[in-house]
């Protein structure tokens, strides 16, 4: 699966070790989770593989991130979460995005921001 990014800052805090590190406040075990997470979803086929993957927690989001997805970072107990959107082969999203029609066809995901739960 292809992995694109909201932004630049984004893309470097997802794929370089430095500034995921700064990012969870020099939380080495954080940022080493995040950079994995990215791993496996680049080694994903389909959005599909992520969500059978119980340790991910993939779960939709409700009210203004209506449409956008959740992963944990590293487990349900830590408060930091990547929230994706998935895209189709034109890179746009999916509108209506019912993610159980189109769960083994998304082979792009971006990823819109890491963020704690509830900020």
């Amino acid at each position: 699966m292809r992995v694109c990014y909201a932004n630049v800052k984004l893309a470097k805090q997802c794929t370089g070790l430095k500034e995921a590190t700064k990012l969870f406040g020099g939380n080495k075990t954080l940022a080493i989770s995040l950079l994995a997470r990215i791993n496996a979803m680049e080694q994903a086929e389909t959005i599909k593989d992520i969500i059978v993957m119980p340790q991910f927690h993939f779960h939709n989001l409700q009210g203004k991130m209506n449409g956008l997805f959740a992963i944990d970072v590293k487990t349900r107990r830590d408060q930091w979460r990547l929230i994706l959107q998935p895209l189709d082969e034109n890179e746009q999203p999916f509108d209506p995005c019912h993610i159980d029609e189109i769960a083994s066809i998304v082979r792009i995901v971006e990823v819109r921001e890491v963020s704690p739960h509830y900020e």
